[in-house]
């Protein structure tokens, strides 16, 4: 792979090349994917959905909103730092082409706003829900009418797949989606790969994947266009990753890492003093004894350790993805950055009282059984009424449950998949609230 190619500022329908020399340095390609990221509705319908707690009313647990700036705002300091060791190593860049290390920050910072973009509601208990609604719920019944990757689509129900669709997807009016450069869509596709084969390695690139079979075409055009190492065999459409994907996922890695930690800390799910000894071997490096003692209250006292862990986290992740660089690039590092830390044990220990402490808790366990409620209801309901319109034989309670859908949504589909995935669609955009609305008006 190329950086020249792989900072693409291409859009998709550009009839003329989009060069960063001639771009204006107040206003950049980069900077307007960030902005139009920041005014869409699906990333504003983030501020209603689930980080960790579902559907809480405590005003500082995270939701998706503030966990997707959070991670933008790591992110960008990765590529920042990491952008602008890359134009000291390959300095044509900055030279003849005109990149600079903040370009490199914008890509990952806007890639990473986005990151979550394409999840449903309820966490990531949506996802599974959608998915079992067709692996072993009503949904089964499509099964004989779908090509294989088609219902592995459905049944591996994936928000990383349903992000690209939401930034790309193209309606009546609407081309391209928000038409972000490939830059920014190839920092976005953490698995650059199709539903089938699963899992064909230990790689991290195949670990999910990436797109749906509706939006191959366009998934291709933006990985050819920017060089990526395709890697599959046969009708399998499968690509290495962009480098910056790299740092999207450690932006990710550490937050949800830490700041998921610092909600259970403030929940009272998690003792300060667990806390504290967890901390304080991320930090205690970079730790400043003099002022923590000053801190008088643990909400303070648990926000400086936290910053310190996160700042140390920053650099290590920069570290390992400059020192695997050429690796990367070659397509030969299957690993996640964070998988190759020093303090890869200290995040796994984080992560295991998490999921014991928090994830498990039993506010969060109920909440998620309540998801699978609403999610399987909504789809069983919008799905039949969908089907049975298109079929000519929709019932009144159909036509009543249609003219609930947005606008933007009653548009006719021809093949049963595109209506399967476009039902699927409209469920996952819904907010926590929006979806339980929906549900207890179908219940009750």
């Amino acid at each position: 792979m190329q950086w020249e190619k792989l900072l693409s500022l291409k859009r998709q329908g550009d009839k003329n090349k989009r060069l960063r020399i001639k771009q204006d340095d107040l206003r950049l390609g980069f900077d307007v994917d960030y902005d139009r990221i920041i005014f869409s509705a699906a990333f504003r319908s983030l501020q209603d959905k689930t980080q960790v707690i579902p559907l809480s009313k405590t005003d500082f647990v995270h939701t998706r909103l503030t966990h997707s700036l959070e991670v933008s705002v790591v992110g960008r300091s990765l590529g920042r730092l990491a952008g602008k060791k890359i134009l000291e190593k390959y300095s044509y860049l900055q030279e003849e082409y005109g990149y600079q290390a903040t370009d490199f920050g914008t890509i990952v910072a806007a890639a990473a706003l986005a990151h979550d973009i394409g999840n449903p509601p309820f966490g990531h208990s949506g996802e599974k829900a959608i998915g079992e609604y067709f692996s072993i719920g009503n949904g089964q019944k499509f099964k004989d009418n779908l090509t294989p990757k088609q219902w592995q689509d459905l049944i591996d129900f994936e928000g990383n797949a349903n992000g690209f669709s939401v930034l790309s997807g193209s309606r009546p009016g609407v081309e391209g989606g928000l038409r972000l450069s490939y830059a920014t869509l190839g920092a976005f596709m953490k698995y650059p790969k199709e539903s089938l084969p699963k899992k064909p390695t230990t790689a991290i690139a195949d670990k999910k994947y990436g797109f749906f079979q509706t939006d191959k075409d366009f998934f291709i055009d933006v990985a050819q266009e920017l060089g990526l190492i395709y890697n599959k065999t046969g009708e399998d459409i499968g690509y290495e990753r962009h480098p910056l994907a790299y740092l999207v996922e450690a932006a990710d890695d550490i937050c949800y890492t830490i700041i998921d930690f610092e909600d259970g800390i403030n929940l009272g799910l998690i003792s300060e003093d667990f806390a504290l000894e967890y901390f304080i071997k991320l930090v205690k490096g970079t730790i400043d004894t003099h002022k923590y003692n000053l801190l008088q209250n643990k909400e303070d006292r648990i926000s400086y350790l936290r910053a310190l862990a996160i700042g140390n986290l920053i650099q290590d992740a920069v570290s390992i993805f400059i020192e695997n660089e050429e690796e990367i690039v070659k397509g030969k590092f299957p690993y996640a950055l964070m998988d190759k830390s020093q303090y890869k044990a200290q995040m796994k220990d984080i992560i295991t009282l998490s999921v014991e402490k928090i994830y498990r808790s039993q506010e969060v366990v109920e909440k998620e059984i309540k998801g699978y409620q609403v999610i399987n209801t909504l789809l069983d309901a919008f799905i039949t009424a969908y089907n049975n319109e298109y079929e000519n034989k929709a019932t009144n309670f159909d036509n009543l449950l249609l003219k609930i859908l947005p606008e933007k949504h009653l548009v006719e589909k021809e093949s049963l998949y595109e209506r399967l995935l476009h039902i699927c669609h409209f469920v996952s955009m819904l907010t926590d609230g929006k979806a339980l609305m929906f549900y207890k008006m179908i219940k009750e």
